[in-house]
């Protein structure tokens, strides 16, 4: 039996995909999460074969969860759902340690059949990105110093959500020196010095939602 999380932010989403997984006769929903750091707390506990992991979420985004549950436990396997496939993305998948990454309107079999996989012990990427995933395998030790780090990645959410050095160090365990720190790398990497470019930057990456 291969049992599964659901981690997203939107209710409606999750029981679709409830709906979907659990008609498959050897699957098993365990439980849904609603943010990321429940989904956390909810993979520690009760043990799924796969957790599938929304990118943007409050409390801790897809990224950030994976990186975190992959540290405490790497027998979790951790499949990403997302409505983009930007560079950015695949990169950041890679990074956080999760085992494949599914855009979100792919057809239900390929859903089922990457859960499968995942379950495994593969690794599936949506065929659309797959190109991606080798070309950055592939060139990666080259080009690392211009690719944003997994940390950087969080400070750059985190700086286009508003957020202060001191709330950014809190929520990731680091001081208010680090996060400048990787601040002034991630602006640095892009050519950006200003909130207001890096938060439009993020906005046209997909990193945040605009309400």
């Amino acid at each position: 039996m291969i049992s599964i999380i659901l981690a997203d932010d939107h209710t409606i989403v999750r029981k679709g995909f409830r709906l979907l997984l659990e008609h498959e006769p050897d699957f098993s929903v365990l439980g849904e999460a609603a943010n990321g750091r429940e989904a956390v707390e909810m993979a520690l506990k009760l043990k799924p074969s796969v957790v599938l992991m929304d990118i943007m979420m409050p409390e801790l985004n897809g990224f950030q969860a994976t990186q975190r549950l992959r540290l405490m436990d790497d027998t979790i396997k951790v499949l990403i759902l997302s409505m983009y496939s930007s560079q950015d993305h695949v990169h950041q998948v890679i990074q956080s340690g999760a085992s494949g990454y599914l855009l979100k309107h792919c057809a239900p079999k390929d859903l089922v059949s990457a859960v499968r996989e995942v379950a495994r012990g593969k690794t599936y990427f949506t065929p659309s990105v797959s190109r991606q995933v080798l070309d950055f395998r592939r060139q990666y030790k080259a080009e690392r110093g211009s690719i944003l780090t997994t940390r950087e990645f969080e400070v750059l959410q985190m700086v286009a959500e508003g957020k202060t050095n001191k709330e950014m160090g809190g929520s990731l365990f680091i001081s208010v020196k680090t996060v400048e720190k990787h601040r002034q790398r991630l602006m640095d990497k892009l050519g950006i010095h200003d909130v207001a470019g890096l938060t439009r930057y993020a906005i046209s990456r997909g990193i945040i939602d605009i309400y």
